[in-house]
């Protein structure tokens, strides 16, 4: 016999229907939005009566706020827990992420209150990944990390809006203009003291500081996509 999963009110019912609902309401979600999803059809879709959705979540808006706290939980970790980038190319490797429109962009444009539970999660996370680009501004040595992660978070963010938009991807553009905030921000490394009487140092052109690869293109399921982000 197949076991059974209990419901948070205790009730049984039938292997993976919560799975089914949150992968309903991504899909539906993202097509056609938040609001214009009705429950009957989002349990349509997820083959689960009321009955068993409301075992599962209490309205729909517990939904909406769980479905946002599945696609990135761990902020981009993709990128940011990597060791094997220099902080410089951590900061520059989000601009590679190909991405529909940032979930969390979408459902704070759609929910009006500022109180409800996915404006807030919302929030939440856009506060958290300035933060983590902050962070990593300050280990590439960022003269001003904090200034450097709010405009590299608020460039992202716009590059995604625009995207969807005009239906075209500017991330390219948003890309080029992260190199020169990035170059502005954090200094060039200086020669070191030994060197200073080298005639081979010095007289060649000094290469990007870094000396990052090209930009790293990071899987969209990272990043709103199939789980934002951005």
């Amino acid at each position: 016999m197949t076991e059974l999963e209990k419901g948070p009110r205790g009730l049984r019912r039938g292997r993976g229907a919560r799975e089914r609902i949150l992968g309903a309401s991504r899909q539906l979600f993202r097509d056609q939005g938040i609001n214009s999803t009705g429950l009957d059809q989002l349990c349509a879709v997820a083959q689960v009566s009321k009955r068993t959705f409301y075992q599962h979540f209490t309205s729909k808006d517990e939904l909406i706020a769980e479905h946002l706290r599945r696609f990135d939980p761990d902020i981009l970790s993709e990128v940011f827990d990597r060791t094997d980038l220099t902080p410089r190319e951590r900061l520059r490797a989000p601009f590679g992420i190909q991405a529909p429109l940032c979930p969390f962009i979408a459902a704070a444009v759609e929910l009006h209150d500022p109180g409800h539970p996915a404006r807030v999660h919302a929030s939440d996370y856009k506060k958290a990944f300035a933060a983590r680009l902050t962070d990593t501004a300050r280990e590439a040595g960022a003269a001003n990390p904090e200034q450097l992660g709010e405009q590299l978070a608020l460039l992202l963010d716009g590059a995604s809006a625009r995207s969807r938009v005009l239906d075209a991807d500017t991330f390219a553009t948003a890309a080029a203009i992260a190199d020169v905030l990035i170059d502005n921000a954090i200094p060039t490394a200086a020669v070191p003291p030994a060197q200073a009487g080298d005639p081979a140092v010095g007289t060649e052109p000094h290469a990007r500081s870094g000396g990052e690869s090209s930009p790293t293109v990071v899987d969209s399921s990272a990043h709103g996509g199939s789980r934002n982000t951005r």
